[in-house]
């Protein structure tokens, strides 16, 4: 008989994994830099423009070729490829493209050079972040739950509604975890009664600041004070925790006492405006998703995790080694990790969405979060330089230096689009280049960039919607850019608006303005272009009939790009408090109690829920028809080996999908709807249930998200994201069968610990 193998130990586990990255970081410098070498003699050799169309067409040929592999080998091959294509690109740029003929044509020209740099310098940083992603999978608690470690939870808020706050409270006293050894707070800012009364009647702790000095970063070490746990788990006041939260993320920490901070994803259960307001916008994976999904696990790898605010475990030592938290600029999160790591602390990621929240539900709103972010971190980028001082390894530097300097874009995605009008306006051809050698250096980077970016990003980011999102902010970013970088101290914390709705669909001019102006201008230059390629075909000679032809193929391009921003600002209606969730929970439904049986439910009827809300569920299930009149039932499921039962009203039911509300009447049942929604711990693992990037598909689906400019008022796009729903169950009753209440067939139901 053979010997059963006993798990391996957390520790040895730790050491093999720790061993395996120093060596694989070593190794990868080694590389990177012979790799270096190569390119640059590689990118210095002479061709003719012949030779040079060969050697693209044979680096494209290579990449097809190797590109149908799927290991990480591959995917550095092909990152190698694109970087020795790009630089070749930049050789010829440098070399061959500038022309000063006059001042304003080379001071132009070599404006667009800059922004071309900063593209290749993003690029490369990009490549060298996500070399090698880390996947890092959850490691084992101590077998003795004395040995686990005791857990302050806080949940910072300002200014938002209780209505909202209380699910993210509720979540987090739903976390599985000795009782002794974990506590809740609400931090409030606000010094609000009615959050105090919250506190004590659901069963956690209270702490009010009257001050509000240095926003979060304040409220938060205001509170470190007054608290003692072990770990800090912090969560946004949206934020809702699953019940396996800490089970799941605290393992290495409790393992290796070097890491100070485990992120864990900001995952959001509500769609994002682009989502929401674009035609094709449910069928493309939100924006946060190539952060959370490539960049943060490629930065583990690096030991540079960022804290990003929320979802996020700390080590209460390491925040007291650095006098809490960083509080002298606007994104207090990322200054504080790196203050930490400067000091020798490691910090970690967990690519294992662990609680989800509510995204920014308008444009306006979504533009001020990322203004915020761009000039926190140019704050941090001007007063704690990462690649400045002492404590760093040279990993972690480029990572925060990528980090930094990419809400850098605003300017030059400005100079992307803009570059065109130069030439349709003022005859200032600011890329000196014929069309034969733009097919030979041009067409081949930005082939390589784009496909093997959609190698690396596969279903977290499509292609060409970065210039979407970026295009949105852009105009507005960059006062900000200039402005933080000559005064780092100007700017003050804002809160996120979170949870509202939108009575009427509306335009919001307010985020679009600088676009919709943008756009104009482009319009007008891209009919002056064609005016000229069309009634002047006959006056004009070979060079200018081919630069008006390149500028006005760039200037539509731009002006695509421009429609789809402006797009984003055609807000649909949000009447909705409580967004529905696609969820697929086996449920058993109960009758309500018959006349003069109070405790007695009848008809155990399965089910399979199809989506899920604070407002109610919907079901599969075979049920007759019901038109109208409400039924009372309780329904009965089984999460995580525990059960629960909710009171629910059945509305109506059809075609063997019935529709239920809530009877939240109390704060149990409440707790136990939150339980049901939010609380399941494998309620997000399919977060990025999205198809891998196809460059041309994904194109396709930019210009059809034009669309949303044109549709009729009050229509609504077909967006919705195609899902797998459950096949309805054939109609049919059981026999009746009558049950007591609190019990199942199978024996008695318990409500699920609060």
């Amino acid at each position: 008989m053979s010997e059963v193998q006993s798990p391996v130990p957390a520790e040895s586990r730790l050491d093999r994994f720790s061993n395996k990255i120093l060596s694989l970081r070593g190794a990868n410098y080694i590389v990177g830099a012979l790799g270096l070498c190569a390119l640059i003699a590689a990118t210095t050799v002479t061709l003719s423009i012949n030779e040079q169309l060969i050697v693209a067409l044979v680096c494209v040929l290579v990449f097809f070729i190797v590109g149908r592999g799927k290991s990480r080998r591959t995917q550095i091959f092909l990152e190698v490829l694109s970087a020795l294509v790009s630089l070749r690109y930049l050789t010829w740029r440098l070399t061959e493209t500038l022309d000063f003929d006059t001042w304003i044509q080379g001071g132009l020209g070599v404006t667009l050079l800059i922004a071309e740099l900063y593209a290749l310098y993003m690029l490369f940083l990009s490549y060298f972040q996500t070399i090698q992603p880390l996947h890092r999978t959850p490691l084992p608690l101590p077998d003795n739950v004395d040995d686990w470690p005791t857990v302050d939870i806080f949940i910072p808020t300002y200014d938002e509604q209780l209505s909202i706050v209380r699910l993210t409270v509720l979540g987090a006293l739903g976390i599985d975890w000795p009782p002794d050894k974990v506590n809740v707070y609400i931090l409030d800012d606000g010094v609000r009664p009615e959050f105090e009364q919250f506190a004590r009647e659901c069963g956690s702790l209270y702490i009010g600041r009257v001050d509000s000095s240095h926003a979060k970063a304040g409220n938060l070490n205001h509170a470190i004070k007054q608290t003692s746990g072990d770990y800090i788990l912090i969560l946004d006041c949206d934020h809702i925790p699953t019940r396996a939260f800490l089970q799941i993320a605290m393992g290495w920490m409790v393992a290796d006492r070097k890491i100070a901070l485990m992120q864990t994803p900001h995952h959001f259960y509500s769609p994002d405006p682009f989502q929401r307001n674009l035609a094709v916008g449910y069928r493309t994976p939100p924006e946060g998703n190539l952060f959370y999904g490539v960049i943060q696990d490629g930065n583990d790898f690096w030991d540079a995790t960022f804290f990003c605010g929320s979802c996020a475990i700390l080590r209460r030592e390491a925040i007291e080694s650095i006098g809490g938290f960083a509080v002298e600029t606007v994104t207090e999160d990322a200054h504080t990790a790196l203050r930490m790591q400067r000091r020798g602390w490691s910090t970690a990621y967990l690519r294992i969405p662990v609680a989800s929240g509510l995204a920014t539900e308008r444009l306006t709103t979504h533009i001020g979060q990322r203004m915020r972010w761009a000039r926190g971190m140019i704050q941090i980028f001007r007063v704690d330089n990462p690649m400045l001082g002492s404590g760093l390894k040279l990993g972690q530097r480029l990572c925060y230096l990528s980090a930094m300097t990419s809400f850098f874009f605003a300017i030059p995605r400005v100079i992307f689009l803009a570059s065109p009008l130069a030439f349709l306006f003022a005859g200032q051809n600011i890329i000196a280049a014929s069309p034969l050698a733009v097919l030979a250096y041009a067409i081949p980077h930005m082939f390589h960039s784009i496909a093997t970016a959609a190698k690396v990003n596969k279903g977290w980011r499509y292609s060409f919607w970065s210039e979407v999102y970026e295009t949105t902010m852009a105009l507005f970013l960059v006062r900000v850019t200039i402005i933080t970088m000559m005064f780092p101290s100007k700017g003050k914390f804002n809160v996120t608006e979170k949870g509202g709705v939108l009575e009427e669909e509306e335009f919001d001019l307010g985020a679009t303005y600088p676009n919709i102006i943008f756009a104009v201008i482009m319009a007008l230059g891209l009919l002056i272009g064609l005016f000229e390629l069309i009634f002047h075909f006959s006056q004009l000679d070979g060079i200018a009939m081919r630069a008006y032809a390149l500028n006005c193929i760039w200037a539509a391009i731009s002006l695509i790009i421009l429609l789809a921003a402006i797009a984003v600002g055609r807000e649909t209606k949000q009447v909705r408090y409580s967004h529905r969730i696609d969820a697929h929970i086996p449920v058993t439904v109960y009758e309500a109690p018959v006349a003069g049986q109070p405790n007695t439910y009848h008809n155990a009827t399965p089910g399979m829920t199809q989506d899920v809300s604070m407002g109610g569920v919907a079901v599969h299930m075979p049920w007759p028809d019901i038109g109208s009149g409400p039924v009372k039932t309780r329904i009965h499921a089984v999460l995580d080996g525990e059960e629960i039962d909710i009171p629910a009203t059945m509305l109506r039911c059809k075609n063997g999908k019935a529709v239920f509300t809530w009877d939240n009447n109390d704060l149990d049942t409440e707790r136990d709807i939150v339980r049901f929604v939010f609380g399941r711990a494998d309620a997000w693992l399919q977060w990025n249930n999205y198809e891998d990037d196809r460059p041309l598909r994904s194109l396709w689906s930019l210009l059809l998200s034009i669309k949303a400019l044109f549709r009729k008022k009050g229509k609504m796009m077909a967006n919705s994201r195609p899902t797998k729903k459950p096949r309805a169950l054939p109609v049919e009753r059981r026999e009746p069968t009558t049950i007591q209440s609190g019990q199942t067939q199978e024996g008695k139901i318990s409500r699920a610990a609060s």
